[in-house]
């Protein structure tokens, strides 16, 4: 007993210098085997991405009720566009002309006139639910842009036939609410009545406020001329006028159309009866007048 106290202090010295060495051993061991794998490398906490929460969403709010209808966003309808008016196919300004209670006949006494070697086809009495669709694809065959003098009965009747004028880029002008060939005649009472409510009706339907005016037959009265000119509105008349309203032969009607010249305002019909010699007389004069170098504007 006495023998290991007194080596007690050397024992416990070799004891440490034995165990350090083996550590560094062991140490030595792990860096230089290379069949013994790495560490594993510390492993670190990835957080779980957290669902969208939407208000109606029963994940949201960890609960079972049932998810509520969203109103869509609605944007607030646009304001009604008011009526005004179409410019000529020539020029964006208003028309004008140097004799304003004079019925229009050429194209050329207009301010600012219209190019050289221009003629203007003028539609009456339509819309029609038969002939108009037929005048309207002919003139889109041809790229021809027309003036269509329509009366209101026409188009309270039919308004969307109306509109096709319209959205096809020709103008619409006004040619009194009934028709009535005895304008002239009639009291300023009932000749305000029949202008009037044709102007309110056409800009109401087409958007698009008549800026020219033609009586029926013709039949001017100082009347007339007074109260389309409170409404901004231009006489009109013509220079050509082949009869096509008598029906009097699909050649007849074509021959007078084609010996038109320069600046002529041609007069033919849509409405007001059998206008199928007029459709076949236009779709033989239309390409013989653009033969010829003349260009169709509208009013």
């Amino acid at each position: 007993m006495g023998d290991l106290e007194s080596s007690g202090p050397s024992r416990r010295k070799a004891l440490g210098l034995l165990g350090a060495a083996g550590f560094f051993a062991l140490g030595a061991d792990s860096v230089l085997d290379p069949a013994k794998p790495d560490p594993a490398p510390p492993q670190t906490t990835v957080p779980r991405p957290r669902p969208v929460a939407h208000p109606s969403s029963p994940a949201s709010t960890g609960t079972a009720t049932p998810t509520q209808p969203v109103p869509p966003t609605t944007q607030p309808p646009a304001p009604p566009v008011p009526p005004a008016p179409r410019a000529s196919s020539w020029s964006p300004a208003r028309l004008t002309t140097a004799k304003p209670r004079k019925p229009l006949r050429d194209l050329q006494d207009l301010v600012p006139p219209p190019p050289p070697k221009t003629i203007a086809l003028t539609i009456d009495d339509g819309p029609h639910p038969l002939y108009t669709p037929q005048v309207l694809d002919l003139l889109a065959e041809h790229e021809v842009r027309a003036t269509f003098f329509i009366i209101g009965e026409q188009v309270v009747e039919y308004p969307q036939l109306t509109r096709r004028i319209a959205d096809a880029g020709h103008q619409v002008c006004n040619h009194t609410m009934t028709h009535p060939l005895s304008l002239g005649r009639l009291s300023t009472k009932k000749v305000r009545r029949e202008i009037v409510e044709a102007h309110d009706r056409i800009a109401q339907v087409t958007g698009v406020v008549p800026t020219f005016f033609r009586a029926p037959g013709g039949n001017w009265s100082p009347a007339a001329l007074d109260i389309i000119g409170e409404h901004g509105m231009l006489p009109v008349d013509w220079a050509v006028d082949p009869q096509d309203w008598t029906r009097p032969g699909v050649g007849s009607i074509r021959r007078s159309l084609v010996k038109c010249g320069p600046g002529d305002i041609l007069l033919c019909h849509d409405g007001g009866g059998d206008r199928s010699q007029t459709v076949k007389a236009l779709r033989g004069a239309i390409p013989k007048l653009k033969k010829r170098g003349l260009a169709f504007v509208s009013l």
